[in-house]
């Protein structure tokens, strides 16, 4: 783990209660704030996932923090914020809670394949705003997601939600800080790479192979009776092996 404090997240403004973080940074970048805005909340009234789920967690339970980044980057190459986030995420789970956390691309963080955490990633101009829900606490879920989601005192020890943040910020400020390093660190952790998949577009849906990671993170899929497609956005749904139950 990183030490130190991070440089780049020196300005941290804490809710009991707020419709989103994500929301509130936006509003923020809109409005000029500078790189290095963090925004947590015990609990968000419209906390928001991908492809516009909601995000519902008890008062408490979850880290529920967003980042405000004004990063030099290609749009092509923007998904490495995301990946940097999600490792960050996973050195901090395997670190602090014993976790044995990996990486699901595009933007969640998983343990035996339940899901521990997800990311939201929000450009506006030229801000990014970056927001992660970790599972920190929680005594049940409920039945809806009882069967694919974890949390850390269930997978590991038993941490507080403020030395989760303060270990996350110091993992995510250093690789934000050496993005050139990120891709390979995502394919060390990755749980996609190797897998059978079953991605879904907003065109298409087809199933394969999860091949490799492209220079930008973006996923390649050998498709079944078909040649090998880059997915830059999308739903990636891991299968079980033929023959399992």
């Amino acid at each position: 783990m990183p030490d130190g404090t991070p440089t780049r997240f020196t300005d941290v403004r804490r809710f009991a209660e707020i419709d989103s973080t994500n929301r509130y940074l936006l509003d923020l970048a809109r409005e000029g704030a500078p790189e290095g805005v963090v925004a947590v909340a015990d609990s968000q009234t419209a906390g928001r996932g991908r492809l516009g789920r909601s995000w519902v967690a008890p008062p408490g339970a979850s880290l529920l923090v967003s980042v405000l980044l004004r990063p030099s980057l290609p749009p092509e190459r923007a998904h490495l914020v995301t990946l940097a986030c999600g490792l960050a995420a996973v050195a901090t789970a395997r670190s602090l809670a014993g976790a044995d956390a990996l990486l699901k691309w595009p933007n969640d963080v998983v343990v035996s394949d339940r899901k521990l955490a997800g990311i939201l990633a929000e450009r506006t101009g030229d801000a990014v705003v970056v927001g992660m829900g970790l599972n920190v606490h929680w005594d049940e879920f409920p039945p809806e997601i009882a069967s694919i989601a974890t949390a850390l005192n269930i997978v590991g020890h038993a941490v507080s939600r403020d030395a989760v943040l303060d270990a996350w910020l110091r993992e995510y400020d250093a690789r934000l800080s050496a993005l050139d390093s990120v891709l390979s660190e995502a394919v060390a952790c990755s749980a996609t790479l190797g897998r059978r998949v079953r991605v879904e577009l907003a065109s298409e849906t087809f199933e394969g192979t999860a091949v490799r990671l492209t220079d930008d993170g973006h996923l390649v899929v050998a498709r079944d009776g078909a040649g090998d497609i880059e997915v830059t956005a999308g739903d990636v749904i891991h299968l079980r092996p033929t023959g399992t139950s």
